[in-house]
């Protein structure tokens, strides 16, 4: 299985810890975040992962260097010269994919206790992706029918929403965990270029007739460590659980 995570952000609403450091490399139980989910996705069944880069690249290159890919063939899409977003940076990384089954993509900054290989063993076959979801609060929110398609997304803070198509019976508002399980004919059908979203892809390829799924996580630890008050729960979950285990 290959894998990816997008570990290229700027952390800004981490800063200052983010001035001199990755957001990727930002220590969540004795343990880099990037490590952390590397290690998570290899343990769901990954065997080559490639990981974006572009605040303080070289770090997260060194990094991953002194770690020997975390011990699986690892490669590093450098986006040195310009950010690209979720959905440019997958597309600026397609070379190092080998494209013979579904992928799991992953952010870098979400910390969670999710069972990515049954996620990835519950992607349908013919569907083009399946996202990682929650009923939870967010101001940014996924809108799936009553068959599990995606739908439309939005901001309840703006009011700003999207809808592709007529939905299938009524909708439900879900918050997107940041986890997808993508088929590599994704490649063939971006038609974007330079930085852009993945979320506004996923909604034109839903106009154009293909399936986005969802996976609910409800109950599993989920935290987006991107900003402090955040940051800090992850770290007194982490210690709980080492706790537990000594």
């Amino acid at each position: 299985m290959d894998g990816m995570i997008f570990a290229a952000g700027l952390g800004t609403r981490l800063r200052p810890l983010t001035d001199t450091l990755p957001k990727a490399l930002i220590e969540v139980g004795g343990m880099p975040m990037l490590e952390r989910v590397a290690r998570r996705m290899i343990d769901a069944g990954v065997t080559r992962l490639v990981i974006n880069a572009h605040h303080h690249a070289g770090m997260i290159e060194e990094f991953v260097a002194a770690r020997a890919g975390f011990g699986i063939d690892t490669m590093i899409s450098s986006e040195a010269d310009e950010l690209l977003d979720t959905g440019g940076g997958l597309w600026h990384a397609a070379r190092f994919f080998r494209r013979e089954a579904p992928f799991l993509l992953h952010n870098g900054d979400i910390y969670t206790d999710m069972d990515l290989r049954a996620m990835y063993a519950a992607h349908p076959g013919g569907a083009l992706a399946t996202l990682a979801v929650m009923r939870r609060d967010s101001a940014r929110y996924l809108l799936f029918d009553s068959a599990g398609t995606l739908c439309g997304y939005g901001n309840r803070a703006t009011g700003f929403e999207e809808r592709a198509g007529v939905p299938a019976g009524d909708t439900e508002r879900t918050g997107f965990c940041g986890v997808h399980v993508v088929s590599p004919r994704i490649f063939d059908l971006v038609t974007e270029r330079g930085a852009f979203s993945i979320i506004p892809l996923y909604m034109r390829l839903v106009r154009e007739g293909e399936r986005i799924g969802r996976y609910d996580i409800d109950g599993a630890t989920w935290i987006d460590i991107g900003k402090p008050e955040q940051l800090a729960l992850a770290r007194v979950d982490a210690e709980r659980r080492a706790n537990v285990v000594r």
